[in-house]
């Protein structure tokens, strides 16, 4: 008999507030039933975590509160704990894009290890808030992707294997995330698969666009980048995308006004790029 894909929905929050209601509202909204929502806790102190017993009778909530010394330590905590078959891990003010997403994710999964996948991650496309727009993720998984562009981790769908032998590492205060996704690629041979799906809606000025974590953020991805793909192919990867003025279509990609555009146009060339990999 075939096991039912059970998820493990992680939210970490502090002194969230509406944000947390919104976040978990979405999740509950959902069509598939079989998951659980890990909600950890770092002490808030604005009465949202106090509250959720009497929003909320419902028994797959499970409520942990203890102290953390980040956002990354807090989500290794919340791992500890889960029970799902996959994890996926949403910020608060983020949310499930569609009430039947798990729905059509558990079909995809289904259909590819039917096909003979492991499908250890599996990872979709990302709508922003602010931009008003489907951000279209890569269908493939290389050494230039890994560089540039890894899939955003709301839309990442882990196995519960990828965090058997170690969880994040918080001393990544803001690419811990990132440095995660490269170890599992490039140390585990996880086999990462992409499926056409809008998995999430993220809300926008997340903790890693401050400018302050902008520049952390520079810093540990080149830390990061050097240490999985080593300095000369980092170099040589850093060249072509100032070659190819890849600031100036950061820029365009993320205007309100011309997003939109760019990302149908984005999404056209992966299916190109994708046809003539076959």
């Amino acid at each position: 008999m075939e096991q039912e894909i059970c998820y493990s929905i992680i939210v970490v929050c502090l002194n969230s507030g509406q944000r947390l209601y919104d976040t978990i509202d979405s999740i509950l909204e959902q069509t598939y039933p079989n998951y659980e929502v890990i909600i950890k806790d770092g002490g808030s102190k604005d009465g949202s975590v106090k509250a959720l017993a009497e929003r909320y009778t419902d028994t797959r909530l499970h409520v942990y509160t203890k102290k953390d010394s980040g956002i990354y330590d807090a989500m290794n905590q919340a791992i500890a704990l889960a029970n799902g078959t996959y994890f996926l891990f949403l910020n608060t003010g983020d949310s499930f894009y569609h009430t039947n997403v798990l729905e059509k994710v558990t079909a995809e999964i289904k259909k590819l290890q039917k096909e003979g996948h492991r499908a250890d991650i599996v990872y979709g496309n990302l709508y922003h808030k602010m931009q008003k727009t489907v951000i279209y993720a890569s269908p493939e998984i290389n050494d230039f992707t890994c560089y540039r562009n890894v899939p955003c981790h709301q839309t990442c769908f882990y196995h519960k294997t990828m965090f058997g032998i170690r969880a994040y590492r918080p001393e990544y205060t803001v690419r811990a995330d990132y440095e995660h996704f490269l170890w599992c690629f490039y140390k585990q041979k996880a086999e990462i698969l992409y499926i056409p799906v809008v998995v999430a809606v993220y809300e926008g000025g997340g903790y890693s666009e401050t400018k302050k974590n902008q520049k952390r953020s520079a810093y540990q991805h080149r830390e990061i980048v050097v240490h999985y793909l080593g300095k000369k192919k980092a170099d040589r990867y850093r060249l072509l995308l100032l070659l190819t003025l890849a600031p100036l279509r950061g820029a365009i990609a993320s205007n309100q006004h011309l997003s939109g555009i760019y990302n149908k146009i984005k999404k056209v060339i992966y299916k190109i790029q994708k046809k003539a990999n076959r």
